[in-house]
């Protein structure tokens, strides 16, 4: 018996170019995220007779020659639209995020995550050339359908193919082409001001991403779960062989794993996160967290950005902030426990809100809105990896899913929890600043999973959450394949 990563490799030339190729994907999923701030930046406009509405205003198209909102009028008792159409995209997102992410448990982490790409492209462009609001806002939902997709499996494929040594600094690099392609639409929304041409080159800058067709690899460890136990030796064995490491033994151990566990297998389902207590708590837990920290992130963006004047520093801005974030996290999930950070980070994120409450708005309030961002990201990056590996193989996919579905939920409330505003400058912060402070009391029930392997079966995940500490890798006899799905 031996870990997968022993005979493939930690971290060689093959896993470079798999995170190459993998991380490219994020820069589209960040285009169509945050490309709302674009597509629906605040309208200047005057009415005839000084009316504070009307059905025929005069728009300022002094910054932006035409946006969803000059194009609809999204204005007044319409002015809720803007909003309601991000959090439909918000909902494609969350759907996405489930159903593809059962479905690449069950058919595989590459075939599920070319459809995504395919789908992401066709109805991004798609979406550019139509002539109403709700054909654009339903169109726009199946780009975040697809959006969800490409968001946790891109992840999960990095994940399974990285060994423990370096998984979690890669787990924090994985984030940067997201903060990237924030900081970089800001000058793709400077030099396309007309929301159509926006549309279309943020969906057609994704074709690139059709060579995973051709180069696009499957992992081992879900093709030795689903009994494909060929396909994962020849694939293991180019892994190898690229990686410059012997071959000579995969086949051997891979198949004498195979003789001596295939009287033992059962089938798992997404349904076994629900059957098994510590499953169960710790998914309901970690979903919490997730929606918290989106509710959070998605909140402080754009309450932010209403304190600010000019949206493209503002953009450029909060990316630098997120860049930030990433780069912290390196040295943070590296030395630092899990649950600390999280239990820690949550705290500190609620505390600079609930200072933003009662700070007077400026210079003071953005700072330390920006350090509340940047705290909320950190936590959204170490969540993606401590998900990953509380989870085994055979529903790790299903259980970030549920989770991402969650953030959704959080993003999708956001807007018009940052819309309290008006009500009073306290409302948004404290409103905002509740959840993170709940969700840090939360996770103290998680359990630990820092320098721990990656969990394959569903009876190694009772045996190992019974304790509520994962055994670390070094004191762990952890098999190189897993039950059968």
């Amino acid at each position: 018996m031996a870990v997968i990563n022993d005979l493939i490799g930690n971290f060689g030339r093959y896993h470079w170019w798999l995170c190459f190729i993998v991380f490219l994907s994020k820069f589209g999923v960040a285009f169509h995220q945050m490309a709302i701030i674009f597509l629906a930046p605040p309208a200047h406009y005057t009415c005839p007779n000084n009316e504070t509405c009307c059905d025929n205003p005069v728009f300022d198209k002094s910054v932006f020659t035409r946006t969803i909102v000059t194009e609809w009028n999204l204005i007044c008792e319409n002015s809720w639209l803007k909003d309601f159409t991000q959090t439909v995209f918000q909902f494609g997102v969350l759907a996405g995020s489930l159903m593809f992410g059962v479905a690449s448990d069950k058919y595989g982490r590459k075939p599920t995550l070319i459809i995504s790409v395919i789908i992401e492209i066709l109805t991004g462009v798609m979406a550019s050339f139509l002539p109403d609001f709700w054909s654009f806002t339903i169109v726009r939902m199946l780009v975040g359908v697809a959006n969800g997709g490409i968001m946790i499996i891109s992840f999960v494929i990095v994940m399974e193919y990285v060994g423990n040594v370096t998984r979690d600094v890669v787990s924090a690099l994985y984030h940067i082409p997201f903060t990237a392609g924030h900081i970089a639409l800001a000058a793709v929304g400077y030099y396309i001001r007309d929301y159509t041409y926006f549309q279309l080159f943020i969906s057609l800058v994704n074709a690139v991403l059709l060579f995973y067709i051709c180069l696009l690899p499957e992992t081992p460890r879900w093709l030795i779960a689903t009994n494909k136990t060929e396909k994962a030796i020849v694939l293991m064995e180019q892994v190898a062989k690229f990686n410059k490491l012997p071959t000579e033994d995969i086949r051997q151990k891979v198949e004498m794993y195979y003789m001596e566990r295939r009287q033992a297998r059962q089938k798992s389902s997404v349904l076994e996160l629900f059957r098994i207590k510590t499953l169960r708590t710790n998914l309901l837990i970690m979903s919490f967290a997730w929606l918290s920290c989106s509710y959070c992130f998605y909140g402080i963006a754009y309450y932010v950005s209403h304190l600010t004047g000019d949206v493209f520093i503002n953009v450029v801005a909060t990316g630098s902030v997120c860049l930030c974030g990433c780069i912290i996290c390196i040295p943070l999930i590296k030395f630092s426990r899990r649950k600390t950070v999280v239990v820690s980070g949550n705290a500190l994120c609620s505390l600079c809100l609930f200072i933003v409450a009662f700070v007077p708005e400026g210079k003071a309030s953005v700072v330390i809105g920006c350090v509340g961002e940047c705290l909320s990201y950190v936590i959204f990056v170490l969540i993606y990896l401590y998900c990953t590996e509380m989870f085994p193989t055979v529903v790790r996919n299903s259980a970030i899913g549920i989770c991402s579905m969650m953030a959704r939920v959080g993003a999708m409330i956001a807007p018009f929890v940052a819309a309290f505003r008006p009500h009073g400058q306290w409302c948004a912060p404290v409103a905002f600043g509740i959840f993170p402070l709940i969700s840090a009391i939360l996770c103290l029930w998680l359990p630990e999973t820092k320098d721990c392997e990656l969990m394959m079966t569903i009876e190694e995940a009772e045996e190992a959450l019974g304790k509520h500490q994962i055994p670390p890798a070094r004191n762990r006899d952890v098999n190189i394949a897993e039950s059968a799905v």
